[in-house]
């Protein structure tokens, strides 16, 4: 009799042409994903060649019991890392039977932005750095800290090795090795300085593609959490204290940022983003005002400064963009639980389209 393993490690393409679609979506909190399984006839290419697919929005927080249907439409596909063969794991955004975006979707407006042509002609880039913290199932306190009480200062546990400095590392590790077979531009990974924290971080990618490869990096990572038995946290400050808080600083450019001249276009874009730093505030994650404290390599929450490698700034600028006269910055303000449609479309529609009075 095949073992439980061997049927779930089973390569279908040697038996069926037939392939599994797993649909994933942002759900009602919009921090919860959520999905489901459907058989495709075949191996697809495109999200254009899916079917649209619904499911219970009133059991999501969605949409009424009344009338609980939500549309999915495919919108990107990704290798599935846990099915292998030629399965897939398929974005998704949702909408009224009647084709209205839903307001828990965030991608459509990030996708109207994004299909500008001033925003097309600058090319967008972003590179997100996602920071999370493990936590043990039953207790909901960090991985590696002793239950109820609190390890050794911070110091020792950034980009540390060693059984009392990293806890966790063979859940990075596959999360790293299944991003990249999933096709997503994850970069690189490294402990972060709280311990059982970590960050891994997804790009260059353009557009809109940076939105829809991290909430499929979150997804996959929250699926190796549960097979390893531990609880995923991305609240911005998991601790109180005097300990690292949570972000996703965002890394951006455009075109006219990476060419020659491009630091005043730097400039320029980084004075617009102060003008709106609390619209950018208040669309940057619930609970930051936790983290954003003037503190732990932050800047606090009300004020808006920028400098060169300065992580105590809410914008920072590398050295090497400073010398070379063009390249990128980096927006740290906003938060690990923020929304990446929500936030590269933001800072793109702030620094290209937005008008100063």
């Amino acid at each position: 009799m095949a073992l439980l393993n061997d049927l779930i490690n089973m390569n279908l393409s040697d038996h069926t042409e037939k392939i599994i679609a797993e649909y994933v979506w942002v759900g009602g909190s919009g921090m919860d994903m959520r999905s489901k399984a459907r058989t495709i006839s075949k191996p697809v290419s495109s999200p254009s060649e899916l079917p649209k697919w619904n499911y219970d929005g009133s059991s999501t927080g969605q949409a009424p019991g009344e009338d609980s249907e939500v549309i999915l439409y495919p919108q990107a596909i990704f290798k599935d890392p846990f099915r292998g063969g030629n399965n897939i794991l398929v974005m998704c955004d949702c909408y009224t039977p009647q084709g209205e975006p839903i307001p828990t979707n965030k991608r459509n407006n990030a996708a109207k932005i994004f299909s500008h042509p001033d925003v097309v002609a600058e090319e967008t880039w972003f590179g997100i750095e996602q920071e999370y913290t493990l936590l043990q199932k039953d207790v909901n306190w960090p991985l590696g800290w002793p239950v109820g009480g609190y390890p050794g200062p911070q110091g020792p546990y950034y980009c540390a090795i060693g059984a009392d400095k990293a806890f966790g590392r063979d859940i990075v590790d596959a999360h790293y090795k299944a991003c990249l077979y999933a096709g997503i531009n994850i970069s690189g990974i490294n402990g972060e300085v709280m311990p059982g924290q970590w960050e891994f971080q997804v790009g260059p990618s353009v557009g809109i593609e940076a939105g829809d490869q991290m909430w499929i990096a979150r997804y996959i990572l929250e699926r190796i959490t549960e097979i390893a038995g531990v609880v995923l946290s991305f609240d911005p400050k998991p601790i109180p204290g005097d300990w690292n808080g949570a972000g996703a600083h965002t890394n951006y450019s455009t075109k006219s940022m990476r060419e020659e001249g491009g630091y005043e276009v730097i400039k320029k874009a980084i004075e617009k983003l102060g003008l709106r730093h609390k619209e950018h505030i208040a669309a940057y994650g619930e609970g930051n005002e936790r983290r954003l404290t003037g503190r732990h390599e932050t800047a606090d929450i009300n004020t808006f400064k920028w400098g060169v490698a300065n992580r105590g700034a809410s914008i920072r600028v590398g050295r090497d963009t400073e010398k070379e006269g063009k390249g990128y910055f980096e927006d740290r303000r906003p938060a690990s639980n923020m929304d990446p449609y929500v936030v590269t479309a933001m800072i793109t529609e702030t620094t290209l389209l937005w008008k100063q009075n």
